[in-house]
């Protein structure tokens, strides 16, 4: 039997977590891949001491499975949060997951446009910031846009997973509700409003990285 006010619930909960850390996310991750795009070795603005410290925290977070991440946050969350227990408990981790993740995606998207585009705008005096605004995001967004559709997907499968430790959402549904009580009907409906959400988040992501691209 399903409460469907209780699916519906769970719904909110896991878009609500999943637009909450994509917001946070895409600033941070913009952030952190500019950062080690432009501190390379071979980069805009080189600075090894910086970069290698950025890419080892990429490096080690990525590495990490996100259990385990949510895991050793608890303490950060609850001290920041109150609790251990929610939506928004959740919220630490995912972005802390996630941000590393589309970081790095930023910066193998800033790699790819063309050198040669970059060295006539600066033999016109472009600016640092010009060259980042005018040039560089434009050139790459069809790439950071696909990027971001990747990490929002990745997102949909974290909430799912700190839905089983008490994050609510549709994952905290389909294992308490659903595994737990053995109510297939629960677990694989949850199941498939998750796959649902990732479907248009691809569909959606896809076209709009279409849509910009002017190549």
């Amino acid at each position: 039997m399903i409460q469907w006010n209780q699916m519906g619930q769970a719904i909110y909960e896991t878009v609500y977590m999943t637009a909450v850390t994509t917001l946070f996310v895409t600033i941070l991750g913009l952030v952190l891949g500019s950062i080690l795009f432009f501190t390379r070795p071979d980069g805009l603005e080189p600075h090894p001491i910086v970069h290698k410290i950025l890419n080892g925290y990429v490096n080690i977070t990525r590495a990490l499975p996100f259990v385990i991440f949510l895991l050793i946050l608890m303490p950060v969350t609850r001290m920041l949060i109150g609790t251990i227990f929610g939506p928004n408990a959740a919220l630490p981790a995912l972005i802390l997951g996630a941000a590393p993740f589309y970081a790095r995606l930023v910066e193998l998207a800033l790699r790819e446009v063309d050198r040669g585009v970059l060295e006539a705008a600066e033999s016109l005096g472009a600016r640092r910031r010009d060259l980042f605004l005018k040039v560089l995001l434009p050139e790459a967004l069809p790439a950071l846009i696909s990027g971001l559709t990747v990490t929002v997907v990745t997102l949909i499968g974290y909430t799912a997973l700190a839905g089983v430790i008490g994050a609510g959402g549709l994952g905290n549904l389909a294992y308490l509700y659903g595994f737990q009580r053995s109510n297939a009907a629960v677990m694989w409906t949850s199941t498939g409003f998750i796959l649902l959400l990732v479907f248009i988040v691809q569909w959606v992501g896809d076209r709009l990285a279409k849509h910009v691209d002017q190549r």
